[in-house]
């Protein structure tokens, strides 16, 4: 691929554009704060009264000055409703702007807690950048709704229809025509509204893209910059604000059909009604008081409308990141998962219920089938192409990998294996055996398709996730680092952890060095991913932190691959040390992690080929002789 052809491609596993939301999808959000706002209609409907009093009496100062009458009392009524007026004009724009700010806090709480308990099947499929998206850009735009012009509708109406009256009472022929002017400003905002609304949803999608594709850059700077991909990755996340800078220059042509609207209406109605007016007052029809308070009503009719149009506009372009937070919102957690398969096994088994022995396995597989969402295959096959993409020819291979990782067909078929309590059982085969897939199913990332996976002589599934995972200590492969400290990646899972406790199973991985190296000690900082770590050290910090659980299965996804021989063999004297009266599970890299297992499942394209200890299988499994002969570096 050259460097000059970028090709247009969307962000890892790219959705379709998420519904658009209703109106009645947004009330939950506001009437989470329907005292203060019922406060700011009340305020809004005083002071729409105090406005209207306003030309009442200019109309009557005006007369009092054509027959020398006395203005003193007129003068201060009027200066005081000025007052007053300004006054709850300024506390009723403090709260809409405080419960604006309550709406976005909210709407973030919302979809923070039901992103952090979606299905890992969702984080598979989705992008991560345009989740963040949705977190951020997205619910600041119920912002607008409330300071806008929507939350005090209550008050422009009052002003609205007050307005009206008065000015059917002075003059019916001139608001006639006003009344003309304004309906055609309103039918064109109405079929101006729905485009917005459209269009934001659109863009709310393409900067939900471009998050992902900062995302993604930044997260693979080392690989992006070593690939000498820099400017190609520059280009194509370039396009992607392009498409967001695009839809936004559509929002702002339309918008601009819409702002003005309320513009010229006030212009054309006051034109008309000088005109119109001037001519009625020297014809005798109406007086020069009556005209100004009907100019003046005039602009409190037309001021509503603007802020109605605001409104409009602004709820239109909430509806549309309101429908990607709606999402979300209304994804199954896990727990929903939980309790829907939980019945439906109960109804499958009837009354009867198993009751765990002794006896019975630690974990066991039963026939276990398994093959990925259709959804998280297109996403990851669709990472794999921008994979090849970017890394261009000398790492086609690499992104071949990714593909075949989730292939669209049964990862698992039929697989049948028991892991005895206080045993360690070691799973090696080939690359894209299923291996960790078995470790992804025993932690329920994902249920398997057929057969099922007891755990203690209990089908898994019928244990409520968390309960579940607090048996086991999991090390995945590649097992992240998170930003912060030595302490806070220690006691991600046991956060009630001593000090001596961590320092205990550092130590124990032989980590000592990195407590004593920064005399911060637990404080010291581990940067972004770990970065100040090597990759040695963060693999052993992973596998600390899994000690520190004490959980009485341990689940090892190659966690020695990164290690050197030395520092492995010193963890594999740590793993013998606290594995006593422990169950272990270890997917091999290395043929010293294998031989001293108790069982060694040997799998091939999904399929369990042989089982038995080494020397067993040495002399009945083909395929496990020649990973032995290459030391299981397959």
């Amino acid at each position: 691929m050259s460097s000059t052809a970028t090709p247009r491609r969307r962000g890892r596993g790219a959705q379709p554009e998420g519904p658009r939301a209703t109106f009645r999808q947004l009330l939950p959000f506001l009437f989470e704060h329907k005292r203060t706002l019922i406060v700011v209609a009340v305020l809004s409907v005083v002071g729409a009264a105090t406005s209207l009093v306003q030309p009442l009496l200019v109309g009557q100062v005006i007369e009092a000055v054509q027959s020398d009458g006395a203005l003193g009392i007129l003068v201060w009524l009027l200066v005081g409703f000025v007052i007053v007026s300004s006054i709850i004009s300024g506390f009723q724009h403090y709260l809409l702007q405080r419960t604006g700010t309550a709406v976005v806090y909210s709407s973030r709480r919302k979809l923070i807690a039901r992103i952090l308990h979606l299905p890992v099947s969702e984080f598979d499929a989705r992008r991560t950048g345009d989740l963040v998206s949705r977190v951020g850009t997205d619910t600041t735009l119920l912002y607008a709704v409330l300071t806008q012009g929507l939350a005090d509708a209550v008050g422009s109406a009052v002003l609205f229809l007050g307005a009206l009256i008065a000015m059917l009472v002075i003059d019916p022929i001139l608001l006639l025509l006003i009344v003309i002017v304004i309906g055609i400003s309103v039918v064109t905002v109405v079929l101006l509204s729905g485009r917005i609304r459209t269009a934001s949803t659109q863009q709310q999608e393409k900067v939900g893209a471009l998050a992902s594709g900062v995302e993604r850059a930044i997260g693979s700077i080392r690989t992006v910059r070593a690939s000498g991909a820099t400017e190609r990755e520059t280009a194509a996340v370039s396009e992607l604000a392009s498409d967001a800078y695009g839809i936004g220059v559509r929002i702002a042509k339309i918008s601009s059909l819409v702002v003005p609207v309320s513009g010229i209406a006030l212009q054309l109605s006051l034109l008309v009604v000088l005109g119109v007016g001037g001519f009625r007052v020297a014809a005798g029809a109406i007086s020069i008081a009556s005209l100004i308070a009907f100019i003046m009503f005039l602009f409190l009719l037309v001021m509503p409308l603007a802020t109605t149009f605001g409104a409009i506009t602004s709820v239109n372009q909430a509806l549309g990141a309101l429908g990607r937070i709606q999402e979300v919102l209304d994804l199954p957690t896990e727990t929903q998962d939980d309790e829907r398969i939980a019945a439906d096994l109960r109804q499958a088994q009837g009354s009867t219920v198993e009751e765990p022995t002794l006896s019975a396995p630690a974990i066991e597989f039963r026939d276990v089938r398994f093959h990925y969402p259709a959804n998280v295959v297109a996403a990851r096959q669709a990472a794999a192409k921008e994979a090849r993409n970017l890394l261009a020819d000398a790492h086609v291979e690499r992104a071949d990998a990714e593909t075949t990782a989730i292939p669209d067909h049964e990862v698992l078929r039929g697989v049948s294996f028991s892991v005895p309590r206080g045993t360690r059982v070691a799973l090696v085969g080939p690359s894209g055996a299923g291996k960790s897939t078995i470790l992804s199913l025993v932690e329920r990332f994902y249920d398997p398709t057929g057969g099922s996976i007891r755990l203690h002589g209990h089908d898994a599934r019928t244990y409520p996730r968390d309960e579940l995972r607090a048996q086991f200590g999991y090390v995945e492969q590649d097992a992240p680092t998170l930003a912060g400290t030595l302490a806070e990646n220690l006691r991600l899972a046991a956060p009630d952890a001593s000090d001596a406790d961590c320092e205990r199973v550092l130590r124990a991985v032989n980590l000592g060095d990195v407590l004593e190296r920064n005399p911060l000690g637990l404080q010291a900082p581990v940067g972004e991913d770990g970065v100040m770590l090597s990759g040695g050290e963060r693999q052993r910090l992973a596998i600390a932190r899994a000690l520190l659980t004490n959980a009485p299965i341990l689940l090892l996804d190659e966690s020695t691959s990164s290690l050197d021989g030395v520092n492995e063999q010193k963890m594999r004297e740590a793993i013998d040390a606290v594995s006593t009266d422990r169950t272990l599970v270890v997917i091999a890299h290395r043929l010293s992690t294998v031989v001293d297992s108790d069982l060694i499942v040997v799998l091939e394209n999904g399929v369990v080929v042989g089982q038995g200890t080494h020397s067993e299988l040495v002399e009945s499994t083909p395929l496990y002789r020649d990973l032995a002969r290459h030391q299981l570096l397959a």
